[in-house]
């Protein structure tokens, strides 16, 4: 069937829609987490229309799956109530427990989140057109990542269960909680990346807000009770609705302690001026990004062409870590372009539950329309679209576009695009696109690729000092989720891996006291009768 065809055909009728994927679709949430009670709204609900389009007598349409609570800023308070009084200054049950305890209630919920996952995937798959593959390894990959998180902490506590003498004096060291921690996750990723928050934030005995994304909110509907049932009350409260209307009466009481945002730099920038008291104000964010990719005329272009793809349009290229402009030196700009403009076009492209799909409908409400406008505006500047039926649209579907030559004129050569355009440059100097990354206000990664180890020695020296991953002949990304994960400038604030993120949701905290034969006794006694949760050498095996 000719690709046009396929694009205008891409959408299913109803009775095409496997029946799993329909079971209690729509739905009506009306439940929210507050001080350990799941609370019913009557009250406004917003409406979710699926990035997967439904025909229905010859007419695509966006398809309704269900409605979520718009609460107030009343029910916004009403969590921050209950997370300040479970965390009651740090005098709680929570923040006192013992990292054994806590660890102990994380395998519980581990346990009875699993048994909500089929619910979740189906959710991801309608709420952000995320392919059933993806969705399944999104869910994977978030209990992986909570396994991974109690064995770093495990590993972290055994290192503090000792005690240090320097200087005549007896200290313990450990990392204490910080307090209130407000957690907003992104669509792309609102799970895995709301729970790369969530989840260090609660075992470093922090109680915490969650207001999952726009695009996302749904999928947290089967996992109240769970949060409910495991958690003590107040230490997690789970709040719906218009951010711009929930959020700034939080950040304006003072009260939230960590700002935990994965999203837009200028949304993090409104909230924390938000916040009476920015010295008590601990921010950990993931933001925007602009990854380049450089490819040497050395490179393995076959290797370079499938590394940029799953770069450029993993997920439609909805990902911070996405490779979004390419550079191909000179020499081998025709071969490179004919090759990748070929590739893209191969790519399957269809709805979530199709086998093997790569291209699905984009999430965000009117992105299509920006698209088309990065398009425009570069082709009005004297790029072209170089792959067959690039650009093409019908509803929430976009085809990859691929643009070339790129020029710093375009929107698209600043602009981070979040969505599958491609824009391509080509260089003679290697400068060009080291003056690039310096001068672009993000800093995440970079994709380099070549043969020459003396070449790409001397990209990785300036280029490290620029952005926070160089990725060598592979495409940028997030894991490992054990490596380090950040960035430079207005990319990131903090840094994201499992070890990484028990360090930022808590401090450094110690005991110490002089050493004299009292003091002993003291520490001795305490330790002894297993007095303390802090004070203490119990090692966890």
């Amino acid at each position: 069937m000719p690709l046009l065809e396929n694009i205008q055909r891409i959408f299913p009728q109803v009775e095409d829609i496997p029946k799993d994927l329909l079971q209690d679709i729509p739905f009506a949430q009306t439940g929210y987490l507050i001080n350990g009670e799941i609370r019913h709204w009557d009250g406004a609900q917003q409406q979710t229309l699926s990035p997967v389009w439904v025909s229905i007598d010859g007419v695509s349409r966006p398809f309704p799956i269900g409605t979520y609570p718009l609460l107030s800023e009343k029910e916004a308070l009403e969590a921050l109530d209950a997370a300040t009084s479970a965390y009651d200054h740090g005098r709680g049950a929570w923040p006192t427990l013992s990292v054994a305890e806590r660890i102990h209630y994380m395998e519980r919920f581990v346990f009875r989140m699993l048994e909500k996952k089929d619910r979740v995937v189906q959710l991801l798959m309608w709420e952000v057109g995320k392919s059933r593959t993806d969705s399944i390894k999104e869910f994977d990959r978030t209990i992986i990542y909570i396994n991974e998180t109690m064995k770093a902490l495990k590993d972290l506590d055994r290192v503090s269960s000792r005690f240090v003498i320097e200087e005549n004096i007896i200290a313990q060291i450990r990392r204490a909680p910080l307090g209130v921690v407000l957690c907003m996750g992104p669509f792309n990723y609102p799970l895995n990346e709301t729970f790369t928050t969530l989840i260090p934030a609660l075992v470093m005995g922090n109680t915490v807000i969650l207001k999952p994304p726009k695009h996302g909110a749904l999928l947290y509907a089967p996992l109240l009770d769970v949060f409910c049932d495991v958690f003590p009350k107040g230490v997690v409260n789970i709040i719906f609705g218009e951010g711009r209307s929930i959020i700034p009466p939080l950040m304006k009481s003072g009260d939230i302690h960590v700002l935990a945002l994965i999203g837009n730099s200028n949304t993090a920038n409104v909230l924390k001026k938000l916040h009476p008291r920015p010295n008590r104000l601990r921010c950990v964010l993931g933001l925007e990004a602009k990854n380049p990719a450089i490819i040497h005329k050395d490179a393995d272009l076959d290797l370079a062409v499938q590394e940029c793809l799953l770069g450029c349009l993993s997920f439609n290229g909805q990902r911070c870590t996405a490779l979004k402009i390419l550079f191909v030196e000179s020499a081998i700009q025709d071969e490179f372009i004919m090759r990748f403009a070929s590739a893209v076009n191969r790519v399957a492209f269809g709805m979530p539950w199709q086998e093997d799909v790569f291209i699905t409908p984009v999430a965000e409400k009117g992105k299509t329309d920006y698209l088309l406008g990065l398009v425009a505006d570069a082709i009005a500047l004297g790029a072209t679209v170089v792959n067959e039926l690039g650009g093409t649209v019908n509803g929430s579907f976009f085809f990859p576009a691929v643009l070339y030559p790129v020029n710093e004129k375009m929107r698209i050569y600043h602009e981070e695009q979040f969505g599958p355009v491609i824009p391509i440059l080509p260089f003679e100097d290697i400068q060009q696109p080291i003056d690039y990354i310096i001068n672009s206000v993000y800093g995440q990664q970079v994709s380099i690729f070549g043969r020459d180890p003396g070449q790409m020695a001397q990209l990785i020296d300036p280029l490290v000092n620029q952005v926070c991953r160089v990725n060598i002949n592979s495409q940028c990304q997030r894991g490992p989720d054990t490596f380090p994960f950040t960035g430079r400038k207005d990319s990131a604030e903090g840094t994201l891996s499992v070890s990484d993120a028990l360090r930022v949701f808590s401090i450094r905290t110690l005991v110490a006291a002089k050493q004299t034969s009292l003091n002993k006794d003291i520490i001795t006694g305490i330790v002894r009768n297993h007095q303390s949760k802090f004070l203490a050498t119990d090692f966890i095996l």
